[in-house]
């Protein structure tokens, strides 16, 4: 018979006990700030508590006041990152300007920590940011007129389509590096490997030879408002129907 499964989350668990005179001053603030810099410079494969420690100044034993494990520390600077992608009051801009702001918030937020990616989904989001930043969105809907499930699929779409287009982008930036002119020297690489593959689909190739001439980063900021609008128009039109 299988074992059931068992989950524990820094958000539920006892909260540190009160630091004693031989307990370096540390703060969770601090260890999650060094953890999110640490994460920023050299990605998921270089964190570590022992070199979270030293980052710190500090040993190790010092974060597991605060953490039971790296998992719970992966939590705490998960929900930073949702932290960064505000949903502002949809009594006040309206329910589709909290869901855009949010969702290019959250955009904004994974691609400045590409890390991130490996992360969302593969952790639980209880921390009071992801909680805040859900209940507001879910308000936003709630206020436009969605009820029952039609509520929760909304919520989602949007969360969905953010995460869905955003993802696919930060693995193209980690490959082709995160600056426009990497960009630009991949898309002119890749154009003679282009012209052989797709020489029997000539309606591609020149859609590829058009997007040699415009700027990529902003291409890419277009292609992910156009497809938030559309999103966001599609909602709308289901309450009409309604």
């Amino acid at each position: 018979m299988a074992s059931k499964p068992r989950f524990t989350s820094v958000w539920t668990r006892e909260p540190a006990p009160k630091r004693t005179r031989e307990q370096p001053a540390l703060s969770r603030d601090q260890i999650v700030r060094a953890a999110m810099e640490l994460l920023d410079a050299e990605g998921m494969d270089a964190l570590s508590m022992r070199k979270l420690g030293a980052r710190l100044g500090a040993g190790a034993t010092s974060i597991y006041w605060y953490v039971a494990n790296k998992e719970e520390l992966l939590e705490l600077v998960l929900d930073e990152v949702y932290g960064q992608a505000h949903v502002p009051d949809p009594a006040v801009t309206g329910w589709r300007d909290a869901a855009a702001v949010f969702s290019y918030g959250l955009r904004r937020a994974i691609l400045d920590h590409p890390w991130s990616v490996t992360l969302i989904g593969a952790l639980p989001s209880l921390g009071p940011n992801a909680l805040t930043a859900g209940t507001t969105l879910m308000n936003a809907f709630e206020l436009a007129g969605f009820t029952g499930r039609a509520l929760d699929y909304a919520v989602s779409a949007v969360i969905s389509y953010t995460l869905g287009a955003t993802m696919p982008e930060v693995s193209w930036l980690n490959t082709i590096g995160r600056s426009s002119a990497d960009a630009e020297q991949w898309m002119k690489a890749m154009r003679p490997q282009m012209d052989v593959a797709a020489a029997d689909y000539p309606e591609l190739l020149a859609r590829y030879q058009d997007f040699e001439q415009i700027d990529i980063t902003r291409a890419r900021h277009l292609a992910f408002d156009f497809g938030l609008v559309a999103l966001l128009d599609g909602l709308e039109a289901r309450l009409r129907q309604r």
